[in-house]
């Protein structure tokens, strides 16, 4: 069964002024259920990761002054939020969910969460949307509880994965790859331990080209037991944001791609939406629709 955390929340606490892209966290599970994809069964509304789980990832000062809403305005700014009670619930929720989504992707092979993705996060800062990285905390918590030996993590998001890269820097049960814009957010960017940097105005063709040539090399070369995939659409060449030109179709393949060299190699593997800033919303929800239809196709 196709299994997705969702909950209200994801989109509710935010500020008015960044409502519309996170409409997304609403409208994508509106669209697959009024296409019959899935049903309200699917879906799984997800509690709060723990503060001791929390802690196996980010600094203690920094989670502190997170839950207490005492970053410096400095810090506060970083994020791009003025933080809220509600705010931390959510990062809270979101993490949590991908951590449900790892048991659900033990079991069917795949599982996603409508929002995640929150690779920015390092381990004492949040930046970019971003205040607790919820697949670096998923991750931990598989090694902490020995549900997995190696974990890759798959970042197709348009920017590089900073703050996933700096986490994981030192720890080698753990392999980061990021394909992203050279010319793109974050312009300090950390060491994954392989970075893909891709020029201004890539096209779908060559995307995919080096997509194909890397992860099996990845994944054979690595043999991961579990995979986290990041899923952001802001690779589209409508994305106001991305500097790269990709179609709704070559994120199908990729997409799809990511899949097969999945099952092909019998791994499970927990998918976090990322990125999507088209100015058209439907430019947005049709290119995360597509990364749940063919899973559905693929796995069930």
């Amino acid at each position: 069964m196709l299994k997705i955390a969702f909950d209200p929340i994801y989109a509710h606490p935010l500020p008015k002024g960044h409502r519309f892209p996170m409409l997304k966290y609403e409208l994508i599970p509106e669209q697959l259920l009024h296409e019959g994809l899935i049903t309200k069964e699917n879906l799984f509304s997800p509690g709060y990761v723990s503060e001791e789980v929390i802690l196996w990832t980010h600094h203690k000062v920094y989670w502190e002054q997170l839950r207490d809403l005492t970053l410096s305005a400095k810090e506060e700014r970083r994020t791009g939020f003025p933080l809220s009670p509600q705010l931390v619930k959510r990062e809270m929720q979101i993490a949590q969910g991908t951590i449900d989504g790892c048991y659900f992707a033990r079991e069917y092979g795949v599982a996603f969460n409508v929002a995640g993705g929150t690779h920015h996060s390092g381990s004492n800062w949040g930046e970019g949307f971003c205040l607790l990285n919820d697949q670096a905390i998923a991750a931990n918590y598989l090694l902490n509880n020995r549900l997995a030996e190696f974990i890759l993590i798959i970042d197709l998001d348009v920017h590089q994965g900073n703050g996933t890269a700096e986490i994981f820097e030192n720890e080698n049960r753990v392999f980061t790859f990021s394909m992203h814009g050279a010319n793109n957010f974050p312009f300090r960017k950390e060491k994954s331990d392989l970075d893909i940097p891709l020029p201004d105005g890539i096209n779908g063709n060559d995307y995919l080209e080096l997509l194909f040539k890397m992860l099996p090399h990845i994944i054979q070369q690595q043999n991961p037991d579990f995979v986290f995939y990041l899923a952001g659409v802001d690779v589209l060449t409508t994305d106001k944001l991305g500097k790269l030109a990709l179609t709704k179709e070559d994120c199908l393949i990729r997409d799809q791609f990511v899949f097969e060299q999945c099952i092909a190699n019998h791994i499970p593997v927990q998918v976090s939406m990322g990125g999507g800033y088209s100015p058209e919303i439907k430019d947005i929800i049709e290119a995360h629709c597509n990364t749940y239809r063919i899973a559905n196709q693929l796995y069930f």
